[in-house]
């Protein structure tokens, strides 16, 4: 609010109320409140994204404004010793007039030609992805400024002023590129000056006095606020309209940028130098080693193209894709190529990128990888085109081989069936999951035979160490075994699909290596072996065991996320049993073993390997897989929703919805129950720490599929959990008082107006729009839209016993509310 001119004698009291104040041209696109400056304009907005830019090189914390940052920085780490953060006075400040002053450091800033050209092609109105990310990069100029010389000498581009780049760790984009188009937000938003101010997130989430006092139905359905979302049943952006093929070339040897976490920030020493722990680098054992960026493969020429083209022509005996194929120019297939192995291999990495040469590659094997990455480029059309191409070409090469063996199976015949299985069960698609359940026991059975003579060929060596190679080509079929394995426990996890590999196919296996020797180029065969010595590899079976017995052990990242799964299967079966109701035994020691996984994170292999994916986390995408996991098997075994998994292999959204509803009298309130819902909070703080709407555009790309289905049992536990909570007879303890409030406060006054007056609701109708906000995976878009039924169902269901009741606005249940019809919902 600008204060009116007070009168005065001096010479500026007589000057026009313009040159007494600045302009306010920059507007907030939430609110119409006008600012002077763009940076004070997009340091408002974040005050309704929950955009938290500013991040710790020291620790997992992260502000909305860098004067906070600098505080934490004096109070938390001044007894840390190292370099203190300085503010942006001081930073900013020129050389001192001082004749005997020496040289100025050079300041950072940033590029006013780039300022222009971003309020120039945004007709004066930044938007606020581009000034959070343009405050970002501010951010990491700054901290590498005060790095010592030669740590920072490769320059940071400065972000795209066409909007915010969702890849920017890995993208580079070149000019006239399509930057990924913006979702109509403006349309979901607020835009009366009369709104209430949003309230910023409490990452702490210590609630306050007035907030403990919050009863559950005090603002309960009033009236529709006047901008709330549109039906959900109206019909919405197609991702094929939405999202138009934009990514140009990913370079992965292009430096950190954007939201990416910067190098920095993964080591403790400024000199890039680790190690570096996938949990906590402060706690992790092992020796100081480099820290490495993997680069993904590409082709060279057009004649490697060529080449591309011919071993796929060889690969079709049948001519059966000579007239449907094209196989696009160089830069589309380096760019699929570099999507793959940036946004998907991370986080299932069973190919080994150094030896991959796509023009050597089996041409199915191939087409699978660029099938997923044009999934990632939003290019539909070229992804169905190379995903049905490579299952041809695999149903030929079976149908065609005489005297066909499990045993005999080439890997890459194992490898390209798996992705082609990926891309099918997450597709969105009931007939891709109809196919993808059909080959399971195919694939099941490569694995065995595989395994099989990979004994053999161990045995055969009769304890020596194998070469480098041979080692490669080893551990390439173990991962690829474990991929397989992860793959059919999420396939369990989500559609209750029985598990088609017993935890008794690995027994012996050696478990997969760290990700810094799976990457390592070592120059001799002598320094090789000197790193596979001090490596840590344990089989299958003495990390199963050793969990179990409450040992804590150490293994890889990757090795980590295989053992969750197998406790996440042990769990399965157990609650599948018929005794699982009186054996309490087999209940306790699956508790143990997964709090003992849990210890276990802290002894894990170092990683050395910079993965520039943007996510909440220190460390390696594994880990942060893997948590999400152990949060759904530690619900799991209290609560199971069965029927909302059965109804999602049937891609319903009503019936999903309806089945979500449906589970309500399966959450029960009791104090093990309070301990499922800790985990449901954990599960949501991490997106709304970071900000809803961030994660919303970010995390489809950054983030892997097995986010959102870990999520779903979760979320449908938390809303219902609520939900009984505001309407049950039963008051509220002490304790579901606290953690209702903690939910409460993750969110600010304008989502809870917005969304409906009901926290239940609000939460299930936040969940959806994140989910589905941007999509990769159209499983994504299935479940989010179930989402929004079910918050349309909670409040449906509390409108019409309201109605039944005569009152006008909803009060405290004096009932146990009835079944509810899924028609009075929708």
């Amino acid at each position: 609010m600008t204060a009116l001119p007070t009168t005065s004698s001096s010479p500026t009291a007589n000057r026009k109320p313009s040159a007494m104040a600045p302009e306010k041209k920059y507007k907030c696109q939430f609110c119409n409140r006008a600012f002077s400056r763009s940076e004070h304009r997009s340091r408002h907005e974040r005050s309704h994204t929950k955009e938290r830019p500013f991040k710790c090189m020291k620790c997992r914390s992260t502000f909305v404004r860098r004067d906070l940052l600098l505080r934490h920085d004096r109070t938390v780490h001044a007894k840390d010793g190292g370099v203190p953060l300085h503010s942006d006075v001081k930073r900013r400040s020129g050389p001192k007039t001082s004749p005997i002053a020496g040289p100025s450091k050079p300041s950072v800033g940033i590029d006013t030609a780039t300022l222009e050209q971003i309020e120039a092609s945004s007709d004066g109105m930044v938007d606020i992805e581009t000034a959070a990310m343009l405050m970002t990069d501010f951010h990491h100029k700054a901290m590498a400024s005060q790095e010592p010389e030669g740590a920072g000498e490769a320059s940071e581009p400065i972000i795209s002023p066409n909007g915010p780049a969702l890849l920017e760790p890995s993208v580079a984009y070149n000019p006239g590129s399509v930057a990924l188009p913006q979702m109509p937000w403006d349309n979901f938003m607020p835009q009366s000056v009369t709104e209430p101010k949003a309230h910023s997130i409490s990452s702490s989430i210590s609630g306050s006095q007035d907030s403990t006092q919050l009863p559950f139905n005090t603002s309960t359905l009033a009236q529709p606020h006047p901008h709330q979302l549109p039906p959900i049943v109206e019909a919405q952006i197609s991702v094929g309209d939405a999202l138009a093929p934009a990514f140009q070339s990913l370079n992965s040897s292009m430096p950190v940028s954007g939201f990416a976490t910067p190098e920095a920030a993964l080591s403790p020493y400024p000199s890039m130098l680790g190690p570096v722990s996938p949990v906590d680098y402060r706690r992790s054992p092992g020796p100081t080693q480099p820290l490495t960026v993997a680069k993904a493969p590409q082709l060279n020429s057009e004649e490697q193209c060529t080449k591309i083209f011919e071993n796929i022509k060889k690969c079709d005996g049948e001519s059966a894709l000579l007239d449907t194929f094209r196989l696009p120019s160089m830069a589309v297939v380096n760019r699929y190529l570099s999507t793959y192995f940036n946004l998907l291999h991370p986080h299932l990495p069973f190919l080994h990128p150094a030896s991959f040469v796509p023009t050597e590659a089996s041409a199915p094997l191939l087409l699978a990888i660029l099938s997923i990455g044009a999934l990632y480029t939003f290019e539909q059309d070229h992804a169905y085109m190379f995903h049905i191409g490579s299952k041809v070409l695999v149903n030929q090469f079976l149908q065609n081989k005489e005297n066909f063996s499990s045993r005999k199976c080439p890997l890459w015949a194992m490898q390209s069936t798996l992705l082609n299985m990926i891309f099918a069960s997450w597709s969105g698609d009931p007939k891709g999951l109809e196919w993808a359940c059909s080959v399971k026991s195919l694939v099941a059975n490569m694995v065995a035979g595989n395994r099989y003579e990979l004994k053999n060929r161990t045995e055969a060596r009769e304890g020596a160490q194998p070469t480098h190679e041979e080692w490669i080509e080893d551990e390439g079929c173990r991962r690829t075994y474990y991929a397989v394995y992860i793959f059919f426990g999420l396939l369990t996890m989500t559609y209750n699909h029985t598990p088609a590999i017993s935890f008794n196919e690995f027994d012996t296996l050696e478990l997969p290596s760290s990700e810094s020797l799976w990457s390592a180029e070592p120059a001799d065969e002598e320094s090789w072996r000197e790193s596979l010595t001090a490596s840590t590899i344990i089989t299958f079976r003495e990390a199963h065991d050793s969990l179990f017995q409450g040992e804590s052990v150490r293994y890889s990242a990757f090795a980590t996320r295989v053992m969750i799964n197998a406790l996440f299967l042990e769990v399965w079966y157990h609650k599948r049993s018929p005794e699982a109701l009186q054996d309490v035994v087999t209940e306790y020691k699956l508790r143990l073993a997964l709090e003992t996984w849990e210890k276990s994170m802290e002894l894990c292999e170092p990683e050395t390997v910079v993965v520039q994916l943007s996510a909440p986390h220190k460390g390696h995408p594994l880990i942060f897989n893997a948590m999400a996991q152990y949060r759904n098997t530690r619900a799991r075994l209290l609560v199971d929703l069965k029927s909302v998994q059965e109804a999602l292999r049937y891609h319903d959204s009503y019936e999903v919805a309806a089945a979500m509803t449906n589970a309500r009298d399966r959450v029960k309130r009791n104090q093990e129950m309070l301990k499922v819902i800790q985990f449901c909070f954990d599960c949501i703080e991490v997106a709304a720490v970071q900000g809803i709407r961030w994660v919303a555009r970010t995390s489809a790309t950054n983030w892997s599929v097995e986010h959102p289905l870990c999520g779903m049992d979760l979320m449908v536990i938390l809303t219902l959990w609520l939900y009984r909570l505001e309407h049950d007879e039963e008051p509220a303890t002490e304790e579901e008082l606290s953690m209702y409030n903690k939910l409460r406060n993750l969110f600010d006054d304008d989502s809870v107006n917005v969304y409906g007056a009901k926290l239940s609701s609000v939460v299930a109708r936040l969940w959806g729009s994140m989910i589905d906000e941007v999509v990769v995976w159209g499983i994504t878009k299935l479940m989010g839209e179930a989402f929004k039924l079910h918050s349309q169902a909670l409040t449906g269901y509390e409108d019409d016993s309201s109605s039944r009741s005569g009152s006008a606005t909803p009060s405290m249940a004096s009932h146990r509310v009835e079944a509810l019809e899924m028609q009075t919902a929708y």
